[in-house]
């Protein structure tokens, strides 16, 4: 699988798992103290070719996320969950231990935010879906961010992300039916 956009990831070992899951170039950011040089490379690398960011699923990733999406407008998201991130023996996350598979899934389920407001679902739907304000509400988050590859949020975010990201009632309606029903076969 060849990705014609420059893949924005944390370091090399990220650049290296990757080369062998698909074809493609990367920009490694080192680390979350990211410097104008490497945000004009990917600045850069937007113009010419668009830029997916694929950092890891931890504090430091959002924030590189976070920092990158703020200095270059119109990049594309790849996200993985937590869970095909964690090393052997939980010994750090990182997209440098998920597989080649969860790789390409993840490559090949990317987004791409809008500069227009798409207010399409409300904080009122969050809460009558249990999302925000109950006691499952972390749980509940974390498994819609799995089904809907958005990654994991806090409260404040998901709608932001749900909305961002475009994700409409009915794709929010069927990912929390099946939550529920998986929910329920639990009990």
């Amino acid at each position: 699988m060849r990705i014609k956009e420059v893949i924005v990831v944390e370091g090399r070992d990220d650049t290296a798992r990757i080369r062998q899951a698909v074809d493609a170039d990367t920009i490694e950011t080192n680390g979350s103290a990211i410097d104008e040089e490497v945000l004009k490379r990917i600045s850069h690398a937007q113009q010419k070719r668009g830029v997916i960011i694929f950092t890891d699923p931890d504090s430091p990733g959002e924030r590189i996320r976070h920092i990158v999406t703020e200095h270059v407008p119109g990049c594309k998201h790849a996200f993985l969950p937590k869970e095909s991130a964690r090393a052997k023996r939980n010994k750090g996350i990182g997209v440098e231990h998920s597989s080649l598979e969860d790789i390409k899934q993840a490559l090949s389920s990317v987004y791409e935010l809008t500069e227009s407001t798409y207010n399409s679902i409300t904080k009122e739907e969050l809460l009558s879906y249990g999302l925000i304000g109950g006691a499952m509400a972390k749980q509940r988050r974390e498994k819609l961010g799995l089904a809907l590859k958005i990654g994991k949020t806090n409260g404040k975010q998901l709608l932001k992300r749900l909305n961002m990201f475009q994700i409409t009632q009915k794709q929010l309606e069927e990912a929390m039916d099946q939550i529920v029903q998986e929910e329920e076969n639990e009990k």
